[in-house]
């Protein structure tokens, strides 16, 4: 791996500067081309256009894809990573004004939103090991060779100071702690090693821990980058932590006390830092004590762990951190709509990063600007959209993501009325392999999208065709996560959300070698992948810009409900009735048949009485997904308000073998209410049950459109 300051190479040093100008050329020949080419239409008014009525609404697209540009890519990267830009800091400033000036070079209506927000930081850490023979070693607890990078740390680890043995705690589940008991392992004020995995959160592994009577918590992540440390937040939940479910705004507003209870129930009680594999390996390949549990042992990469502990090492163990007001940075630009100013398309990405970010978030930062080039190039060609588009670019996402919460309690009211879809990209390249999440509704789309892009790794065929060859349909993912900045647009505010990228579980992963060299000589060395994450991130935002009646099919959705009301039978016990669910997507089955008839029998006639009514059809496409919310949210995490999609953030709940991955406040109850007796138990199932039932006949109120 090449060091940081060897950045400045460029992405493509066999391109002459003749070169460079031929292609300048070249797409100047192409805005020519198409601006004398381009059909015509009669002068009719804006607000009475329908997309049939535009024949250069296709060849926009054309344009959009022809026009993309893996140079301006590995050039807008090449920028953004220059330096460590960890949200808060003054590098974090300049990208911030790299971001906003290039949006105002385009002619796009630019402006700033801020949040000043509690952050966290590292003051001092150290490790040491102290082994049986008398010898001691100070173990390293961040990457060597690199200037500039914040030391390995937890964001919002409480500070403290352990003494003791450690013990190997897996993955930090609570059968795991079920299998160190049956090995008689004591691990009561033990410093934990905990390796990644399994589904659980940096949170809810070191809750676990505390819970069980461990005193500090190391954790590492396996893979092939062993010398990098893994940095992350082991925050509780989203958003600002002195204002949760509110926007607390720049200053002046109210926010919670430092030693406010709610505060505290935020944070673990225990202190924890992450550690590369290599160090895990120095401590854990010289401690004795029980065998590995053999499942154990069938997962594990290194071949030098044979023991949990604890001990006979010692380890000394300190952190100490400080949590500072700091204002972050959101930026914003803006196309508007010129027939439905007030619906709006949202396309949005992280700017901030714990180390340099090349793949996360920059390469989707490099996207969304990409993205927005090419839109300057097709409004400087006569295009506007029908619906008006909101680029978004969030600050303080790898803390808990801050901005884009902050922004979405703020926007609430407005987000619930005109928001029709968030387009979210984080780490846009990773490797090879295209993947989505999305809610359903709008999985068509991305069938319909792939089938118009390139796929980067193979010959003049689609992504779509790729995977059809290949056997692998495109996976759609459900969004069941609190992993990236669509959370806060899905699961708080209803807004169909689609999340996009290339490959999955790069090694480098939060450390500092995901770095811009690390893009080119791994990731993506001729950008084109970015350029692919580019073409179906703006077609998707074109159809739903300017497609006169939203691109939404809730036969889809009905599908979904009827896989997880199955799945949910077969886990749950007999006593527990789920017909209230059966019969509540039946309803909603009846009201999508419905609205798939009427969207294919709509007209052209752009007359008032025509153009109200589609309206009226598209309110009723875009409200659906709101009904899934419940005003009082999920017991104990009431600000997570979607019944179908908020799983993960019970992790720690969820132990022993649970797949579920959906109506998360069913699978609480089952999960928390193992101390009741039967009768409580089934009854506090139930009404989770009812719940969801509930929601989804509100989501077919609201695509029937009329009053009961």
């Amino acid at each position: 791996m090449l060091h940081k300051n060897n950045i400045t190479k460029m992405v493509f040093p066999s391109i002459s500067s003749f070169s460079f100008l031929f292609i300048l050329a070249f797409f100047l020949l192409l805005t020519l081309y198409t601006t004398l080419h381009r059909p015509t239409t009669t002068a009719t008014p804006s607000n009475k256009l329908h997309q049939n009525d535009r024949p250069h609404s296709l060849h926009y697209q054309n344009i959009f894809l022809s026009s993309a540009s893996n140079y301006t890519l590995a050039t807008y990267l090449r920028h953004l990573t220059l330096q460590p830009h960890l949200a808060g800091t003054p590098p974090s400033l300049q990208t911030t004004l790299y971001v906003k000036s290039h949006f105002e070079a385009l002619g796009l209506e630019t402006h700033v939103s801020n949040h000043t927000v509690l952050l966290s930081y590292p003051s001092f850490s150290s490790l040491t090991a102290h082994f049986s023979n008398g010898s001691s070693l100070d173990l390293p607890l961040s990457e060597p060779g690199f200037s500039g990078v914040v030391k390995a740390y937890h964001a919002y680890s409480p500070s403290g100071s352990a003494l003791g043995q450690p013990v190997f705690l897996n993955y930090g589940r609570e059968q795991d702690y079920i299998a160190l008991r049956g090995l008689g392992v004591q691990f009561k004020g033990c410093i934990g090693i905990v390796r990644r995995g399994a589904g659980l959160s940096r949170n809810a592994a070191v809750e676990k821990a505390a819970a069980h009577g461990v005193a500090a918590v190391l954790m590492y992540t396996e893979g092939e980058k062993f010398a990098g440390v893994e940095r992350g937040t082991v925050m509780k939940g989203l958003g600002d932590p002195l204002s949760p479910g509110w926007w607390a705004g720049v200053q002046g507003g109210e926010r919670l006390r430092l030693n406010d209870p709610q505060l505290n129930e935020r944070f673990p009680a225990i202190p924890s830092m992450p550690v590369s594999a290599d160090t895990a390996e120095i401590i854990l390949s010289s401690m004795e004590g029980a065998p590995l549990p053999q499942e154990w042992r069938e997962n594990l990469k290194s071949n030098k762990i044979g023991r949990v502990g604890p001990g006979p090492v010692l380890l000394n163990f300190t952190y100490l951190g400080e949590k500072k007001m700091e204002t972050i940075h959101n930026i914003f630009a803006v196309i508007r709509g010129s027939e439905e100013p007030d619906r709006f398309i949202i396309l949005g990405n992280h700017r901030d990063a714990w180390t340099y970010g090349a793949v996360d978030p920059n390469s989707g930062t490099s996207a969304l600007l990409e993205v927005g080039r090419r839109f300057a190039l097709l409004m400087r060609l006569g295009w506007s959209p029908r619906r008006t588009i909101v680029f978004g670019s969030w600050d303080a996402e790898e803390f808990g993501m801050i901005g884009s919460t902050e922004w979405v309690e703020k926007n609430l009211v407005s987000l619930g009325s005109k928001a029709v879809a968030y387009l979210n990209v984080d780490c846009a390249v990773q490797g090879p392999g295209f993947f989505a999440g999305a809610t359903p509704q709008l999985d068509d789309l991305l069938f319909e999208v792939t089938k118009k892009v390139k796929d980067p790794d193979s010959e003049n065929i689609s992504i779509f065709e790729t995977c059809k060859v290949t056997n692998r349909a495109i996976n759609i993912q459900r969004l069941s996560g609190v992993d990236s900045d669509f959370a806060p647009f899905l699961q708080h505010a209803g807004v169909p959300s689609i999340d996009l990228y290339y490959g999955r579980d790069f090694p480098v992963y939060h450390t500092a070698f995901d770095s811009y060299d690390w893009m080119v000589n791994f990731g993506d060395p001729l950008f084109q992948r970015h350029v692919a994450v580019s073409g179906v991130w703006g077609l998707l935002a074109l159809r739903l810009a300017d497609d006169p009646i939203l691109p939404f099919n809730y036969l889809s959705y009905v599908a979904q409900l009827q896989e997880y009301r199955n799945a949910l039978s077969n886990f749950l016990e007999g006593d527990i009735s789920l017909n209230p669910i059966t019969l509540a997507i039946q309803d909603f089955k009846a009201a999508a048949d419905e609205i798939a008839e009427q969207k294919l029998s709509e007209d052209e006639r752009m007359d008032e009485f025509s153009v109200l009514k589609k309206r009226m059809l598209n309110d009723r496409l875009m409200f659906a997904e709101r009904g899934f919310l419940d005003a009082e949210g999920l017991q104990g995490l009431r600000w997570f308000k979607h019944l179908f999609y908020s799983m993960q953030i019970y992790g720690p709940q969820i132990d022993g073998g649970s797949e579920l991955n959906f109506f998360p406040g069913v699978v609480g109850a089952i999960s928390r209410n193992t101390g009741m007796n039967k009768g409580e138990r089934q009854e506090a199932i139930q009404h989770e049950v009812w719940r969801v039932a509930r929601a989804i006949e509100r989501a077919a109120c609201a695509l029937k459109g009329s009053l009961t």
